[in-house]
């Protein structure tokens, strides 16, 4: 089937009028539907309305409470953990981020973690959430177990999405990236389309390295990044969340069936509030230029990560945004039962 251009407002009113039938205040619903929609205008498919009807069925499961917010159980100076209550993961990171921006403006750096929460879809939106409000963000997130540590045969580890964001006149940097080298909605999107992965992705059966989505996404066996320093890295970024939160590590919740009950901290650096704003422009311009007369193999040009962002988001906003038409029936039809 081929795409829709669908206008974003269009997308986000739909979304919302269906997550107020599934129990979210208007307010609440709104801000949900619009984070969905948002990762649709960056182009980042994988992890918009594409992972909708999944969100569905887990308030149809249960595993999310869509009228539940976070409770906070600590708070000292600039560190804050909160417990997402099984809440509606991208509304419970959008709400810790927030936080994370508040305090940094007050203290100058900050770390906010949630336990208890669900799965927040695009993590980047929290990127930008950060950047748009002037600051630096970091946030991180562990997953149900689907990688093997390196040298294993079976799933232990998550591929723990990373953000990194710093804010730039000229475009923020911002880093959106799992552990595995092809994100896991990316990964069904291609089996969906009957598609290879264009790098291999994972493992088969036998241990071999394989580019079929459908072998992968079987077995929870996507291939880490950096092979060992990516199982590594995935490794540390699970303690850091389970830690620092008081909530579950990957092997906990790999036990409940589900992806849920997942672990995240978010932390902000408000550069006025630390005096960074002589350089911090200066700093990224002069890094981004040298990359850019970087040699290349292709002749094309070294981007940094998050250069396309707006321009997408632009492109999308005047021309609408991609949807499939199976998709956007399928909403339509939920719309009206």
């Amino acid at each position: 089937m081929n795409d829709l251009h669908i206008p974003f407002e269009q997308i986000s009113v739909t979304l919302k009028e269906i997550l107020v039938k599934y129990g979210l205040a208007e307010e609440r619903a709104l801000r949900c539907a619009l984070l969905f929609a948002k990762a649709d205008l960056d182009g980042v498919h994988s992890h918009g309305v594409n992972r909708f009807f999944l969100f569905l069925d887990f308030i149809k499961k249960g595993l999310v409470n869509p009228t539940k917010e976070p409770v906070c159980l600590s708070q000292l100076g600039m560190f804050e953990r909160w417990d997402g209550q099984q809440g509606v993961g991208n509304l419970n990171a959008d709400f810790a981020m927030d936080r994370a921006i508040r305090l940094s403006k007050e203290f100058g750096i900050s770390c906010v973690t949630l336990q208890n929460t669900n799965h927040w879809m695009r993590g980047g939106n929290f990127g930008w959430q950060a950047v748009e409000a002037g600051c630096i963000g970091i946030c991180f997130t562990n997953t149900n177990p689907n990688m093997p540590a390196w040298g294993g045969r079976e799933p232990k580890i998550g591929n723990n999405p990373l953000v990194i964001a710093i804010p730039r006149e000229k475009g923020p940097v911002v880093l959106d990236m799992a552990f595995s080298q092809f994100a896991y909605g990316k990964l069904s999107i291609a089996k969906a389309k009957g598609e290879q992965m264009s790098y291999d992705a994972g493992f088969d059966d036998e241990g071999n390295l394989t580019k079929d989505p459908q072998k992968i996404l079987e077995n929870h066996l996507g291939l880490p990044i950096g092979l060992w320093k990516g199982s590594g890295l995935s490794i540390m970024l699970d303690l850091l969340s389970a830690i620092l939160s008081g909530g579950n590590s990957s092997h906990e919740i790999g036990k409940l069936g589900y992806e849920t009950a997942i672990s995240q901290v978010f932390m902000c650096f408000d550069p006025n509030k630390l005096q960074l704003l002589e350089w911090i422009e200066s700093k990224s311009d002069a890094l981004i230029e040298d990359l850019r007369n970087s040699a290349t193999f292709d002749e094309k040009p070294i981007r940094y990560p998050g250069e396309n962002t707006l321009v997408t988001r632009n492109k999308n906003i005047e021309n609408g945004v991609p949807i499939s038409e199976e998709l956007w029936a399928k909403l339509q039809n939920e719309l009206k039962s």
